[in-house]
């Protein structure tokens, strides 16, 4: 069985990085758009991160213009974005698609392990992933859920 640690992500910079780098780390993998709606989620994931990164909680956010193109086109745009307006300083990777035919390797596993209400796709920008310390997909939230109502799942993993 696959767990999160068998995908490579590229950084804002182009260079892969193993998610082997967060093994034995509790993380939140979300798909995020600077110019959507549901963006002052960005203030809540950071306080989460804040909160819980001493007891090894980590937040990996991976935009995504998929959902009416509503992520800039440059990744230094998105990250200076975030930084600026939300003091995000949870890690941030390049642009992705989240379904499809160019859909990234990992969201695929990600929406094989926990499917959605109706369907596997991920609907909308915001969808989040509750990853344990040892790689297993363990619950995905809609878009429409604050990340502030994942902090009692959360803790059961830290």
């Amino acid at each position: 069985m696959n767990t999160i640690y068998d995908f490579t992500v590229k950084k804002p910079n182009g260079e892969n990085l193993s998610l082997d780098a967060y093994k034995g780390k509790a993380l939140v993998i979300v798909n995020t758009a600077s110019k959507c709606g549901l963006k002052g989620q960005f203030q809540e994931l950071q306080d989460l991160y804040e909160k819980y990164q001493d007891e090894g909680l980590e937040i990996l956010g991976f935009p995504s213009s998929q959902f009416n193109n509503q992520e800039f086109e440059d990744i230094e745009q998105t990250t200076e974005f975030c930084q600026l307006n939300y003091g995000v300083s949870f890690p941030m990777f390049a642009k992705i698609d989240v379904n499809g035919a160019k859909e990234d390797p990992l969201f695929t596993h990600l929406k094989a392990e926990q499917k959605g209400l109706l369907a596997s796709d991920i609907k909308w920008n915001f969808t989040k992933f509750l990853i344990d310390r040892e790689g297993n997909v363990i619950k995905r939230y809609a878009p429409t859920t604050n990340p502030s109502k994942m902090e009692k799942d959360l803790k059961e993993v830290l």
